[in-house]
């Protein structure tokens, strides 16, 4: 079901933790907005990073919620960065229809040292290195896998380049993630983390079009032999439309992402169509890790042997896993 844009705003906001698919047809634009409530905070709050190195790694979950949404087939979405500053690594993954996953990598000398000289922005807690998105259709499939620069920019400007460059359409991101703090009835100041994000897309002609990278129809036309196309008034009235948005908009629950739709490009006439739900889900399990496991050489085994088991944390969610190591190595596990 679709609604479009009229003089009121009269559908129901998806809320917390779900994407907002729309498309304002008279400017060829589709896109995304979202906003992140437990599913960022359950995150976050359970490897409780330092704040900056918190923030990024909320960033990069915006961005890949915002481009896993659009795949149409199911698999996995997963972004990765690394790169030479204190935050070496992080890993978003992406499962359909809606399930996300996220861990960072990182220095802690060097990210506390970036803190005390009031060095950690997202930009110079990464550094220059990589940014890999991969698409995963799972066994006997061939993955696809773009790759981009980051070169001492935020993750949205990444975002901007591999569209521009790659994919050849004109795309403006926003990405905002902040702390929440609201006192319970106790008196005490409870803490929780918010995300919001707005991806737009320049799709002239869109119906006709579309490429095969997976993506729904409208995300991923044909390369475009044009040299102006970012120059169409429509684009430049589209972009110029979302500059005017605030971080506050992008994850305040009072403006859902309906209403921030609604705000700009009302005029325009935009259509929003249901709402994808999002949830922090991890898949290891047991058997999962215990296969993992068995992957190994027996002596790879034998090394990780601690007290008669073998410990194994799921960099995803921290759970901890134990195996007797009777069970996992042998009888050799002694040696």
């Amino acid at each position: 079901m679709t609604t479009t844009g009229g003089p009121t705003l009269n559908i129901a906001p998806a809320g917390d933790d779900a994407v907002v698919p729309f498309e304002v047809a008279s400017l060829d634009i589709r896109g995304r907005a979202l906003q992140l409530g437990p599913a960022v905070d359950t995150i976050l709050q359970r490897h409780a990073y330092p704040i900056p190195v918190s923030r990024v790694l909320g960033e990069a979950i915006v961005l890949t919620a915002l481009l896993g949404t659009s795949l149409k087939i199911d698999g996995r979405f997963i972004l990765q960065t690394q790169t030479n500053g204190p935050i070496s690594t992080l890993v978003v993954d992406f499962r359909t229809p809606g399930k996300l996953r996220a861990y960072a990598s990182f220095d802690e000398d060097q990210v506390a040292a970036a803190i005390d000289v009031e060095k950690a922005s997202p930009e110079e807690l990464m550094g220059t290195g990589h940014l890999a998105m991969t698409i995963d259709q799972g066994a006997h499939t061939s993955r696809y896998q773009g790759v981009v620069a980051l070169d001492g920019g935020s993750l949205e400007d990444a975002a901007h380049a591999y569209f521009e460059r790659s994919e050849q359409i004109p795309t403006r991101a926003r990405i905002a993630i902040a702390e929440s703090f609201t006192r319970g009835d106790d008196g005490v100041a409870e803490h929780a983390w918010r995300a919001g994000g707005l991806i737009v897309q320049f799709l002239p002609a869109a119906g006709e079009r579309i490429a095969h990278r997976d993506l729904d129809p409208g995300d991923a036309p044909e390369t475009s032999d044009d040299p102006d196309i970012e120059e169409d008034d429509a684009w430049v009235e589209a972009n110029a439309l979302v500059e005017t948005v605030e971080d506050a908009e992008l994850i305040d629950p009072d403006v859902s992402a309906e209403r921030l739709l609604f705000r700009l490009f009302h005029e325009r006439g935009v259509r929003v169509f249901d709402a994808q739900e999002l949830s922090e889900t991890c898949q290891c399990s047991q058997d999962r890790i215990a296969e993992m496991l068995q992957q190994f050489s027996d002596e790879d085994r034998r090394d990780m042997v601690e007290d008669d088991e073998i410990v194994v944390t799921c960099e995803y969610c921290n759970t901890k896993y134990h195996f007797d190591a009777a069970e996992i190595v042998g009888d050799n596990s002694s040696e």
